[in-house]
């Protein structure tokens, strides 16, 4: 295997089954729960088992007594060197050094490979992600959203996940009428006409006089002197499509491509959410009721009314929730119910959304929605993306002039490029606020941590050019071949025992939906990296190509490609491309 730890996964196992054979074990517990990872202290060993702790209860046995059998086992294992138990019954231990050197054939013969895991079982997963209004262009915020979105979707197909990338155009509603009336007052100024200021509630970005430019164009001055009824759906449907328009090709420059765009209007007009709602009436989980005035409301601001509303109550949600506007419309919480049902109907139970931090207290009553409407078949994760901050040597980037409110993501491409913001909005947790200094992040420092991690990959590159200018072999067979027990020193070790948590931390990473991780890890991968690079610039004798000792060049060689594969490979979830050279 792979995963070195998924095989001592196994090993615990086999070590479970003689224990259950001998009788120390009762047969048929549930060890689902038992994993295999790094100790929180790497003082304590290379690996540590819960497996003592988890199944006590379950076997009617002290957890001190199963551990000291699993440890009597796991003893016995060629490449174990320590079994260690300690506490209540904490299992720890530690491998002979040959072991984690054989990683590196690992990474050698897989190549960008190296990590793919069949965890997913090709399960299906939706991952909605971006879905901004289609009113303007896209901003640093919508950046992060697309960036989370499309890594998590990559990070989900290396674990094994059949994934489906989704926009979901929000066509429907007030919104997009205020965009119709705004782009509408632009077209007529494209023919000429004085609007003078843009009145309160309209869209006032500069982007719209494009947009009425368009229309002018393309249809002259049909919709100046026809009822509102006439030229509002064709404001409309081309202002909505020309945004979305630009919304892609904003989305192409940023690497993000996505499989499915599906209209709200659309869904709407099929008759979606009427059907949806039948549905949830025939479970008589449709009423007609009158809500509690909302927090902060006094009496005297507050009609109640009667109103049809979803039990979100039954499903979590702290109160329910209303399904059709007072003039008989549905709401936007209707129609997102209809589209859920949608994707889950279309073969994908799980459903992942990217949404903004602005979403937050929406997150709850949709997941009860999901719930209810699937009969539990459905199950809904949502990502909330926290505000990004964009600042320039410490100072607030002021507001685009063109965009009206915002910084548009093409502004910050053009100023950063594509590596740079996409591996910058994943070097925090998505529900953290993230400070982004256009300074900082193109800058070449060891804080600046896209150049940290391209810098451990161009070295790998520098070095392997030099070794191929020398004579010497590159190729990952080649370097398969090399006596690996030559890489004997502490940081060497080190370096390879980040390599062989990969795997691991793919899995677990896909698993709790969290991309950042990659992030985090190739950071730590980087550090091991450079630690080495940095002692050799001290001791000759630690340097990647000695001369006078071919075997120890060539074991040392294998270790570099490796890392500059496993650089390779995270980044390439991240959606970053790696440099081979890095200059001032």
């Amino acid at each position: 295997m792979m995963d070195i730890y998924k095989s001592f996964r196994v090993e615990v196992d086999r070590a479970l089954d003689a224990m259950t054979a001998a009788g120390d074990m009762p047969a048929g517990v549930d060890r689902s729960k038992v994993s295999v990872e790094p100790p929180r202290d790497p003082a304590h060993g290379d690996m540590s088992t819960n497996a003592a702790m988890v199944l006590a209860k379950a076997a009617g046995k002290p957890p001190r007594a199963i551990a000291d059998g699993l440890a009597r086992h796991l003893s016995a294992h060629p490449d174990v060197t320590e079994v260690s138990v300690a506490g209540p019954g904490f299992l720890n231990w530690r491998l002979r050094p040959s072991r984690w050197r054989a990683t590196l054939r690992d990474v050698l013969a897989a190549g960008l490979g190296y990590g793919d895991s069949d965890v997913g079982g090709g399960r299906a997963v939706n991952v909605e992600y971006v879905s901004a209004n289609p009113t303007g262009p896209l901003h640093t915020a919508h950046a992060r959203g697309a960036v989370v979105g499309d890594a998590l979707a990559a990070l989900l197909e290396k674990a094994g996940y059949a994934v489906t990338r989704e926009y979901y155009i929000n066509d429907a509603g007030a919104q997009v009428e205020v965009l119709a009336r705004s782009t509408h007052l632009r077209y007529r100024e494209a023919l000429g006409e004085t609007i003078g200021g843009i009145p309160p509630g309209m869209y006032p970005g500069e982007y719209l006089k494009d947009v009425g430019q368009a229309i002018a164009d393309r249809d002259g001055d049909r919709w100046l002197s026809v009822p509102e009824a006439a030229w509002l759906p064709a404001m409309r449907a081309a202002a909505v499509e020309i945004i979305m328009c630009w919304i892609r090709e904003d989305l192409g420059r940023l690497g993000v491509a996505h499989d499915v765009f599906t209209s709200e209007r659309a869904l709407v007009d099929s008759g979606a959410v009427t059907r949806a709602l039948t549905e949830l009436e025939a479970r008589d989980l449709v009423y007609t009721g009158v809500l509690e005035p909302p927090k902060g409301k006094t009496p005297d601001d507050w009609e109640p009314r009667p109103q049809t509303l979803f039990r979100a109550t039954s499903f979590g949600d702290d109160v329910d929730r209303p399904l059709k506007k007072s003039d008989g419309s549905y709401t936007y919480f209707a129609n997102d119910i209809a589209y859920h049902l949608d994707k889950v109907r279309r073969g994908c139970p799980t459903l992942i959304d990217v949404w903004g931090a602005d979403h937050g207290g929406y997150v709850k009553r949709m997941q009860a929605a999901t719930s209810a409407i699937t009969g539990g078949e459905g199950a809904l994760d949502v990502k909330l993306c926290q505000l990004v901050h964009l600042m320039k040597d410490g100072q607030p980037v002021k507001m685009s002039k063109r965009a009206g409110t915002f910084v548009t993501l093409a502004d910050v491409l053009e100023a950063v490029g594509r590596d740079v913001l996409r591996f910058i909005m994943l070097t925090r947790r998505n529900d953290q606020t993230l400070e982004f200094d256009l300074a900082k992040v193109t800058e070449q420092s060891k804080e600046n941590p896209v150049f940290y991690v391209q810098y451990a990959h161009a070295r790998c590159a520098s070095v392997l050019r030099h070794a191929a200018d020398s004579g010497l072999p590159t190729a990952p067979d080649a370097l398969s071949a090399a006596d690996l027990d030559r890489l004997d020193q502490p940081e060497e070790i080190d370096l390879v025992r980040v390599l062989a948590g990969w795997p691991r931390l793919v899995e677990a990473a896909a698993e709790a939906h969290e991309p950042h991780r990659v992030a985090f890890y190739l950071h730590d991968l980087a550090a091991a990296f450079h630690a080495l690079w940095n002692r050799g610039k001290d001791d000759a004798t630690l340097r990647f190509l000695i001369d006078a000792d071919p075997n120890l060049t060539r074991a040392r060689l294998a270790m570099v490609a490796a890392t500059k594969t496993v650089v390779a490979s995270g980044l390439k979830v991240m959606g970053v491309v790696p440099v081979e050279e890095l200059r001032g």
